[in-house]
């Protein structure tokens, strides 16, 4: 790959993630690049006719996306080359009843979700994005609407030293009460007209003759600014799901111009690298040609909180898309069983870069580096799912094409997280191997990593939808 390639991906990348805010924004944004590039969005809710050499995609709750590109050679029976990751990440999300005023200041009250670092959200430039559900005029019905405030609209302030002298020996988040961002102070929302699309708006004023339903739970400055977004009335905002995002854009950054600086790369880095690496290994007439398998990727929402619901990789997503494809090629139910014999599972999830203030967090023989490559996730205690043939394949594709490979274990006296990879490993009976980019920063609101990394990972992933089912047939060892 020549260096302008290099960083037109990059830059694709820096893209994707300022288009990203959410896990809504990213699913919307992965439709429009696939359905640029000829994939055809299919729904859950009818029949699928599907063929070979074609290209679909479907959503589950506008927040997970499955898109597969069945081989022009494949026949009911062959293997799934899946890619797995994730679009959500931790963040402040707003409750229920946001509307929280306290001396005299308003305030939005959040819940916090995934394990985030808290403390790294204090003193940051917040906005809010999300969907709403919007009621349409004329009795239309109801929309989903996507939203997201540029600019920014509220902070957590950090309380002063003066106020708490031994801050720096321990900062100390309580979530309930210290977290809750700053939206306006009460006289300023009180008199303060805001600018909305068709003109000023005093902040709370209800539109003649409708009721004020529930817009008591949220404060009326907050819903105007909305409305004002999404070009309706407060009234017409049904209900939403919002989170607060750092408005701050991402960026390549560092003396070298070699970092990026960003939110969300926890696991955007990895969603993006899959997604784009199967549209480009599908983009040509001819690269399916060869193809007996189907090409999938899959990223999933509520991975930071377990992936437990319909739209996660605890739920039956997956497997139904598998039965699908392959009952549209044949009525025998027993295929199916075969050909997830016959599959491989990338999960890929973004892994811990030795920091070079910590070293002895890391184990001394597995301390992955930034502009080293992707990282194999190993854990005896299967929190990875990798296991030695898995890691074999993964390491020959990378050798084919000279990209690097690290390790990553954990120390015996750490705690070691997990992916979605033993979760659908262990749900569907698939080879699995654990992967990810590594990154510094993990699970802040500002995170890090190496632009190198990220092409690597690109690289690495096209390579596997594009060599696996010819390596595959070499694999002698039945697992």
């Amino acid at each position: 790959m020549s260096t302008e390639d290099s960083h037109g991906i990059v830059s694709d990348f820096i893209d994707f993630l300022n288009a990203s805010p959410t896990a809504f924004h990213a699913v919307d944004e992965a439709k429009k690049r696939l359905r640029n590039t000829g994939y055809e969005h299919l729904s859950e809710k009818e029949v699928w006719e599907l063929k070979p050499g074609s290209k679909y995609f479907f959503t589950r709750n506008h927040s997970t996306i499955v898109a597969f590109a069945i081989g022009k050679r494949y026949v009911a029976g062959n293997g799934f080359h899946l890619i797995g990751a994730h679009t959500d990440s931790p963040c402040l999300k707003l409750k229920p009843v946001s509307k929280v005023v306290k001396g005299e200041i308003l305030e939005v009250g959040v819940q916090t979700y995934g394990g985030g670092l808290w403390h790294t959200w204090f003193d940051r430039d917040l906005t809010v994005a999300g969907r709403v559900i919007v009621r349409e005029g004329n009795n239309a019905g109801y929309s989903h609407r996507l939203v997201r405030i540029d600019e920014p609209i509220m902070r957590i302030p950090t309380l002063a030293i003066h106020l708490d002298r031994d801050v720096n020996d321990g900062f100390k988040v309580n979530k309930q009460t210290h977290l809750l961002p700053i939206l306006a102070t009460a006289l300023k929302a009180e008199v303060n007209k805001v600018s909305s699309g068709n003109g000023p708006v005093e902040s709370g004023k209800q539109s003649d003759g409708k009721k004020e339903n529930d817009k008591s739970k949220h404060h009326p400055i907050l819903l105007q600014l909305l409305a004002s977004k999404l070009g309706c009335e407060p009234d017409d905002i049904c209900d939403f799901e919002l989170q607060a995002c750092d408005a701050q854009p991402s960026i390549v950054a560092g003396a070298a111009k070699e970092f990026i600086f960003s939110g969300r790369l926890d696991n955007l880095c990895m969603s993006f690298c899959s997604l784009k690496a199967l549209i480009d290994a599908t983009s040509s007439d001819s690269s399916l040609e060869e193809e007996t398998g189907v090409r999938l990727v899959a990223l999933f929402d509520h991975e930071e909180c377990g992936s437990n619901s319909a739209q996660g990789a605890g739920s039956p997503v997956i497997l139904n898309a598998l039965t699908r494809i392959t009952n549209s090629f044949s009525s025998n139910s027993k295929l199916l069983e075969t050909a997830i014999q016959r599959s491989f599972l990338v999960s890929a999830d973004m892994a811990h870069a030795l920091h070079p203030n910590y070293m002895d967090k890391h184990e001394e023989n597995h301390q992955p580096k930034l502009h080293a490559g992707l990282v194999i996730k190993n854990n005896a205690n299967q929190r990875y799912a990798t296991n030695a043939v898995t890691s074999f394949i993964f390491r020959e594709i990378a050798s084919k094409h000279n990209l690097p490979v690290q390790d990553f274990v954990v120390r015996n006296d750490m705690a070691c997280g997990s992916t979605i990879g033993p979760i659908l490993a262990s749900g569907m009976g698939i080879r699995t191997v654990d992967v990810g980019a590594p990154q510094l920063s993990m699970h802040s609101i500002r995170e890090m990593c190496a632009i190198d990394d990220v092409n690597y990972s690109y690289k690495h992933f096209k390579a596997f939808f594009q060599e696996f089912s010819h390596l595959d047939a070499k694999i002698v060892v039945d697992i």
